[in-house]
């Protein structure tokens, strides 16, 4: 194998990302990334710091780009609409990038851009959820309830265990709708 002329960390990360889509984020090791850019496994090491560092950029991407598509699908929404149009397009980037999408939950390790580009999500969720009036407390246990509601959704769909013949997008869309009604019991404690 000749080293591969041009190499970089971000064509690292593109085919790090490609791999986790197509095959699982566990399928992600230097072996493997060496191979689909056919360079030997030690080239990588100018670029990146080892298989953690890929894991970590592989977070901080998937974190970045969750954020994106959830920002640009809340754009002129407001209140219901936004939370709906959150959670779709949160559950489009988790079916659209799987390995993606399994890679935000790698561990930060404290690495501070890591935290930050969870921040970002966090923070406009509760942009969102600002027209719903709940206090600091509140709204975050509101946002650790979308989340889960959401993660839940994508693992199920990810591990093809909706079984029954419903769609998933009205089991969804009417988890959302109750959920938003339920908001007003965040502000009783």
């Amino acid at each position: 194998m000749s080293p591969r002329i041009g190499l970089n960390k971000e064509m690292i990360l593109e085919a790090a990302a490609v791999l986790a889509d197509e095959e699982g984020i566990h399928s992600v090791t230097l072996a493997s990334l060496s191979k689909k850019l056919n360079v030997r496994p030690p080239s990588l090491y100018n670029h990146i710091e080892g298989l953690n560092g890929i894991r970590r950029e592989l977070a901080l991407f998937g974190l970045t780009s969750l954020y994106e598509e959830m920002a640009a699908a809340i754009q002129g929404a407001k209140k219901e609409e936004a939370v709906r149009r959150m959670a779709k397009a949160y559950m489009r980037f988790a079916k659209n990038r799987p390995g993606l999408y399994d890679a935000t939950f790698v561990p930060e390790d404290g690495d501070k851009r890591i935290e930050e580009a969870g921040g970002k999500i966090v923070r406009l969720v509760l942009s969102v959820l600002k027209a719903y009036h709940l206090d600091a407390d509140a709204a975050i246990h509101a946002v650790r309830g979308l989340r889960s509601i959401l993660h839940g959704f994508a693992g199920l769909r990810q591990n093809n265990a909706f079984g029954l013949p419903y769609e998933i997008e009205e089991s969804l869309d009417r988890t959302i709708r109750a959920y938003l009604i339920g908001l007003d019991i965040y502000q009783d404690k």
